[in-house]
């Protein structure tokens, strides 16, 4: 099979990496990918958003399989298109992908079927939504409703600051238009789990557990980022809380879907929050996540393309998923200044101590082969990756292999999965 995956990230590094161990993948592009991607995939210059000369690249090239891996071209329908052309497309189409696209539809869609998630009220004019503020209880969570690169939460201390937020995001556009509707909700407290899964509209396939850093700093300092590490399984979602939330969560979320008319095929992200009162929704995702695909596909047995092609076909009752008895760890090398203001084109050395290594993986996420050199291309630059027997094993790993690779401005948290060492 031809297969084509749509973007450029460490997630999409890790979905080639799958393919690359498929036999039923005999050509994999990657659009318009990176210069890690490039070892295993042939990248094509095409932009993500650049719908026309994607479908008109799968068409002269007859794509087999078409992987839409980032939220924008979801939310904005490319599955739609590349279907209509005839290609066989992975994820979900525009009217599904909307669970992420649009945070205030997946907050009344789950108060109207009643899965458990964070008291909330949804505002599009500011001075309601101030007014809004008399009345709750701090620290509270405000966030843009439309995609903001993982950065559209806010958490606010108290009054002031929850104003200054509504006026940045209402009035600033510090989101752009992603603001113009915001939800604030309550503050939940407890252990926070990433669960990915496969769906085929009807059927649901849960894939291992993961916990991802979002803060920017250690101890969860600094601002939101697109995460700055993860490590799975989560030792903190047991077989109890898997079993309550398939019966509370991830099958009412799938039947809402499906009574509203849009039906959702591709993966389903559950961003979890485990409370006192037992898990609750944080958020929907409708893509692998970034960087949890790094920790999570590198331990799944199964052949990536059949449980695709299942998801699609509506088939996905018939395979079991299977992942291997270990655990895995993500560390990100990010530029410092990420996720505001940092330089690019730095030389990146000491890739190649990656090679032919087993059970240590390094996901470009932002780099570019500039004169024959890869260097830094963006905030989120490397993934480095291991396995081990345990967690704490996977953990020691992937932070002695973080010290295989240079370049300037790096940076790092250095506190990724301590949460599995306090256990």
């Amino acid at each position: 099979m031809k297969i084509a995956v749509i973007g450029s990230g460490g997630r999409e590094h890790a979905i080639c990496y799958a393919l690359s161990k498929s036999p039923k993948a005999t050509e994999i592009y990657c659009l318009p990918g990176n210069a890690g991607i490039g070892r295993i995939a042939k990248c094509v210059d095409i932009k993500v958003m650049d719908f026309d000369n994607i479908v008109d690249f799968c068409v002269k090239n007859a794509i087999d399989l078409a992987i839409v891996a980032p939220d924008d071209p979801l939310v904005a329908g490319l599955v739609d298109r590349l279907s209509a052309a005839g290609i066989k497309a992975f994820g979900p189409e525009k009217k599904a992908a909307i669970l992420e696209g649009s945070k205030a539809f997946s907050k009344d869609l789950m108060k109207k079927y009643g899965i458990p998630t964070a008291k909330y009220e949804n505002f599009t004019e500011l001075d309601k939504a101030i007014k809004y503020l008399d009345n709750v209880d701090y620290p509270i969570v405000i966030k843009a409703d439309g995609l903001a690169l993982g950065k559209g939460v806010l958490i606010c201390k108290d009054y002031d600051e929850a104003v200054d937020a509504l006026k940045s995001m209402m009035e600033g556009k510090r989101f752009g238009d992603a603001g113009n509707t915001v939800v604030i909700e309550e503050f939940m407290t407890g252990r926070e789990v990433s669960v990915l899964s496969f769906c085929d509209g009807k059927t649901i396939k849960v894939l291992s557990s993961a916990q991802d850093h979002k803060r920017a700093k250690d101890n969860d300092e600094g601002l939101n980022t697109g995460g700055m590490g993860t490590f799975s399984p989560s030792p903190f979602y047991t077989d109890e809380i898997n079993e309550f939330c398939m019966e509370k969560i991830f099958m009412p979320t799938v039947k809402a879907m499906e009574a509203e008319g849009r039906t959702f095929k591709g993966v389903i992200f559950f961003g979890l929050m485990i409370t006192k009162d037992g898990p609750k929704v944080l958020e929907y995702n409708a893509r692998f996540g970034d960087p949890e695909a790094q920790v999570v596909l590198p331990r799944m047995k199964n052949d990536i393309v059949d449980v695709m092609l299942a998801c699609i076909d509506g088939t996905l009752d018939k395979i079991d998923i299977e992942f291997e008895d270990n655990a895995a760890v993500c560390v990100i090398l990010a530029s410092d200044g990420y996720p505001l203001s940092y330089e690019k084109g730095f030389e990146i050395k000491g890739l190649e101590k990656f090679d032919n290594k087993e059970d240590y993986y390094c996901f470009h996420a932002g780099t570019a082969l500039k004169d024959g050199v890869i260097v830094t291309n963006g905030g989120r630059v490397l993934g480095v990756t291991a396995k081990g027997n345990t967690l704490v094993e996977a953990r020691a790993k992937a932070y002695e292999a973080t010290k295989w690779v240079d370049f300037d401005n790096k940076y790092m948290r250095n506190d990724i999965g301590n949460a599995i060492l306090s256990k």
